[in-house]
């Protein structure tokens, strides 16, 4: 009974052994990628930032009322810096097309000159603040680059003006007030990601703008100090801007960051 078992157990080996030999080596399976995040760019964003600008503007002295041209227009101009806040909606659609709406302002000094070509004088003018309110329209060009254009309503505030000037006898100084202006912007710009530059900072952008802005003429009544000048408070300078800015700013989206999908 011994030696059966045992013979029993040697061919259990052998065949056991012979199964083993039978069966292939167990394939190597690569692992699968990381699925890439589905870019999603409807949603809320903030943003601030900074830059500079330029404006020109065509000017002249009328009379005051009425309007009569004293002097033949002349073209101001100034520079400055600023910085800027915001907050804007977009909404994703047909795949690579964003549209949105928006709302900023500009907070800074680009200042230049305001002249009164009939007395000889110059004062400085500064553009303060301005605010706009628009939509935008873009182009994913790369699932994380926006390319777009957009446009709008502008506002501004200008600083009011003091002007000198020599009579006989001494120097007779005139003011031009503060003024408001409303007007309307066309821009555009590019906003990316961070991660393009290999920064890890989800939901965080940076966008760099155009913006030109076309404001309406005013009539700035000019006002002497007794002397010379009382008997010629009766003519205005008048003052149509034109403005350009570029700025940068980090923008921080609030729905950035979606889990993992499917590649865009």
């Amino acid at each position: 009974m011994k030696k059966l078992v045992l013979a029993l157990a040697a061919v259990a080996a052998i065949t056991g052994s012979a199964s083993a030999a039978d069966l292939g080596a167990r394939p190597y399976t690569k692992a699968p990628p990381p699925l890439a995040p589905v870019y999603n760019w409807t949603g809320f964003y903030i943003f601030g930032g900074g830059g500079g600008g330029l404006w020109s503007a065509d000017s002249n002295v009328v009379t005051s009322p009425g309007g009569f041209a004293l002097t033949r227009d002349q073209r101001l101009g100034g520079d400055g810096w600023f910085g800027t806040v915001g907050v804007g909606y977009d909404m994703q659609f047909g795949g690579k097309w964003v549209a949105g709406i928006f709302g900023d302002g500009q907070f800074g000094s680009i200042k230049g000159s305001l002249s009164d070509p009939f007395f000889g004088s110059e004062g400085r003018v500064k553009l303060e603040t301005s605010y706009a309110a628009g939509v935008r329209l873009g182009y994913l060009v790369a699932p994380n680059v926006l390319s777009y254009v957009n446009g709008g309503y502008s506002g501004s505030e200008w600083s009011g003006s003091t002007q000198s000037f020599i009579v006989p006898g001494g120097i007779d100084v005139t003011t031009t007030p503060s003024f408001r202006r409303d007007g309307w912007f066309i821009g555009g710009g590019v906003e990316n990601n961070l991660d393009i530059f290999g920064i890890s900072a989800p939901g965080w952008f940076m966008k760099t703008e155009y913006r030109s802005a076309f404001y309406d003429r005013v009539d700035l009544p000019t006002r002497f100090t007794p002397g010379f000048g009382g008997a010629l408070t009766g003519s205005a300078i008048t003052f149509k801007p034109w403005v350009q800015t570029i700025s940068t700013s980090l923008v921080y989206r609030f729905n950035w960051g979606a889990p993992a999908g499917t590649r865009y």
